[in-house]
């Protein structure tokens, strides 16, 4: 079996009135970068990338830089392509657009190899510890008048908070660092005041601080009884990580924003983190993050990835995230804080909801791994070109 072709496809769905802000910026639209994979037996497989920032650098590279290496050879060799890959672009590619790029490749090559053995990517990953996952709900962002007003918007957060947890969620991760300290500690209180004492609250700050004001904030979090913190300082920060992994009492997340299991080394090396945040799409796709499963086990880090795109991303982090150890092997490893769980944005996302001919629909607060080949999921071809932009 030899690769044939290798395509882009760029998706974009315009949100209008319903755009939101984190602290380092607004979403105006919903994005993604397909990658389909095609080979000579007619099998095909898909991959995300593109998830953050605009997805044309990464199609650039995947259509000028990695295709030429991949065309005619074995898809099944996921490893040895990986290597290959990254050995070509090591000298101007080790972070960010160019493993983007990989990640994608990556994710449709696993695929592939999912239908060609006829399993699920969990089962070639080394079988399913977990067949449905914990969903966390991800909301509470800045809306459009919540800068000019922030008081007049508590109500409404309030309300959104709270449906979350109406709705089956026992765990939430809500956004800080756009407002001042005492503002945001305000929408915090409110937010736990809607969700109750027993849930899960999760605070994201997008590297929204340096580290005096991450400290500053974390000690009044403390009293919200806050599991994680999110990415508190800029990621090239790792002595800041490492200072407030020492010195607060509630875990430190990060690693959206790291590359390969190179760039997560440092973050291991320098005690940088309580739990590690890989993004598939980003941190360089199935084959290179189980390598970096195995860094955060040998140095006793608890692993639950980033989640963020459209329905091929959740796909194949319910994959992931149904591989991945427990955080101990204890005598009740079902324990929930030892189970990884996956992120559900429930801002507005049709390259979600809608791309996949059957789309994820949760059970209560779970979401069951795909069971058919490969990701287990079929594009709807009329969707995709619904939300295909030209570049």
């Amino acid at each position: 079996m030899k690769i044939t072709n290798i395509e882009t496809f760029l998706l974009k769905v315009p949100l209008g009135a319903d755009r939101f802000y984190s602290s380092q910026c607004s979403f105006p639209e919903r994005k993604s970068l397909l990658i389909k994979v095609t080979t000579n037996s007619g099998l095909t497989g898909w991959g995300e990338s593109g998830q953050y920032g605009p997805g044309e650098p990464p199609a650039a590279f995947v259509n000028h830089v990695l295709k030429p290496l991949l065309i005619g050879k074995n898809p099944l060799d996921t490893t040895v392509l990986w290597d290959l890959m990254y050995s070509s672009i090591r000298d101007f590619g080790r972070k960010a657009t160019g493993i983007e790029a990989i990640s994608g490749i990556d994710i449709a090559l696993w695929d592939i190899a999912g239908k060609y053995y006829k399993k699920p990517i969990a089962d070639l990953l080394g079988g399913m510890f977990r067949n449905k996952i914990r969903a966390y709900a991800t909301g509470c962002y800045y809306r459009g008048k919540d800068v000019l007003d922030y008081k007049a918007s508590l109500p409404a957060l309030k309300n959104e908070a709270k449906s979350y947890v109406d709705a089956g969620f026992s765990a939430l991760k809500v956004k800080i660092g756009l407002l001042r300290i005492e503002e945001d500690i305000e929408r915090v209180n409110v937010i736990r005041e809607a969700i109750g004492k027993d849930a899960l609250l999760m605070i994201d700050c997008n590297h929204a601080y340096n580290v005096h004001s991450a400290r500053k904030i974390g000690r009044i979090l403390e009293q919200f009884n806050v599991f994680w913190l999110e990415e508190p300082v800029v990621p090239e920060d790792l002595m800041g990580y490492a200072e407030l992994k020492r010195t607060l009492d509630i875990a430190i997340a990060a690693g959206e924003n790291e590359y390969t299991r190179f760039g997560f080394l440092e973050l291991f090396k320098n005690q940088c983190l309580d739990i590690v945040q890989p993004n598939l799409g980003c941190a360089g796709g199935f084959t290179e993050v189980k390598r970096i499963e195995a860094l955060s086990s040998a140095f006793h880090v608890q692993m639950i990835p980033h989640c963020w795109g459209s329905g091929v991303a959740l796909a194949a982090s319910l994959h992931l995230c149904a591989s991945l150890m427990p955080l101990q092997f204890t005598a009740f490893p079902k324990a929930p804080l030892n189970e990884p769980m996956i992120e559900y944005d429930k801002n507005i996302n049709p390259l979600r909801d809608y791309l996949l001919k059957q789309n994820f629909q949760l059970d209560g607060e779970f979401l069951k791994v795909p069971e058919g080949p490969g990701l287990g999921i079929e594009i709807d071809e009329n969707v995709l070109i619904k939300y295909m932009v030209n570049y």
